[in-house]
């Protein structure tokens, strides 16, 4: 298959490039896009077999359910049996944005959407490109991250065309993503909301909304027999180097990472270290540096994390030490896209 390519404005998308990718997606093809937090590998959410493509583009098990993207919420509606307040109120102060909501299906959802529960996960995106192209479809559009399963999601179509290429219909180039993680998202079918994974709306920005959120013990490693998310199962967003993830107290990491990095470098293997901008000038030569930004910055940590993990793939090392971050805000979700990055490989200090 040869892949489509076009580059797109993030402000003023062409139409006609916006029509070509509606009718491919009408006629059962495989999208890529750009939104505010990664980009997505977009089919129609009521064809089947394009669905199933996807799964085969990205060797994705098909028990992990897939996200449908809308940009009316009178398509919420549809998709959803009955709307729990819960969805009701976090819907209401962050869509559009970041957030996807879990909510009972209705009839109108497909089973190889789900995995086969009887939920359905639904987001309303902030970005221009991705509503524009939901619109051209006519139907919501099931999308997850346009990568390789497992591996580190893409913020560029760089990164897309890196995994997908001769893989999937056609690559819309928006540009890299702001936000630069996944989609939070928020099972609102328990008794207290709860959260299956966490994005760029925070564990404090949906606690301001809402009496009480939990978080679900998933986020933690423990073992799960159905993913109710995206995201929850399986190993994600790895680099083909194993990672080693660190975490405590940042003087504390930083005497075991250089330590660990001198014990792995006297082995005869090539280390990479991915550390904070603080770190870049004063860690010993033993290893591969990439930074991923200031501690005082974590917004800028969360868009370039896949980023700099992606990047240890052209550098050929055999292992990477990574420093953990505080958890605060938007570092959740950093923090756990580290720990599935390095399954759950952790050394507290």
């Amino acid at each position: 298959m040869d892949t489509v390519f076009h580059k797109i404005s993030s402000l003023t998308p062409d139409p006609l490039v916006i029509a070509e990718a509606g009718t491919i997606l009408k006629r059962g093809g495989l999208v890529a896009f750009p939104t505010e937090t990664v980009y997505g590998l977009g089919a129609s959410a009521y064809q089947e077999e394009a669905l199933r493509n996807i799964y085969q583009a990205k060797g994705r098990p098909s028990d992990n359910p897939l996200i449908l993207h809308i940009a009316e919420l009178d398509t919420f509606y549809e998709l959803a049996k009955t709307l729990p307040e819960s969805a009701k109120i976090i819907t209401a102060a962050f869509w559009p944005g970041p957030l996807t909501v879990i909510v009972p299906r209705s009839e109108r959802v497909l089973d190889v959407v789900t995995g086969g529960l009887d939920t359905v996960a639904v987001r309303f995106p902030s970005s221009l490109i991705a509503q524009q192209v939901i619109r051209a479809a006519q139907v919501p559009i099931a999308a997850p991250s346009a990568n390789r399963s497992g591996r580190p999601s893409p913020t560029s179509a760089a990164a897309v065309k890196e995994d997908l290429d001769g893989k999937i219909d056609m690559i819309l180039d928006g540009g890299d993503c702001t936000i630069g993680v996944e989609s939070t998202v928020v099972d609102c079918t328990t008794t207290v909301p709860t959260i299956l994974r966490p994005g760029g709306i925070t564990y404090e920005m949906l606690t301001a909304v809402l009496k009480r959120v939990d978080i679900d013990p998933g986020l933690n490693g423990d073992s799960l027999a159905i993913p109710k998310s995206p995201g929850m199962k399986y190993r994600h967003y790895a680099p083909v180097a194993p990672v080693l993830l660190f975490e405590g107290a940042v003087d504390k990491q930083r005497q075991a990472i250089e330590k660990q990095a001198m014990a792995y470098s006297g082995q005869g293997k090539k280390v990479g270290l991915l550390v904070c901008d603080e770190w870049q000038y004063s860690l010993p030569p033993v290893a591969v540096l990439a930074t991923f930004g200031s501690l005082t910055r974590p917004q800028d940590i969360a868009s370039r994390i896949f980023r700099v993990l992606r990047s240890f793939d052209h550098k050929t090392v055999d292992i990477i030490l990574a420093q953990g971050i505080d958890e605060q805000g938007i570092g959740r979700a950093v923090m756990n896209r580290l720990r599935k990055a390095a399954g759950h490989q952790v050394i507290k200090v």
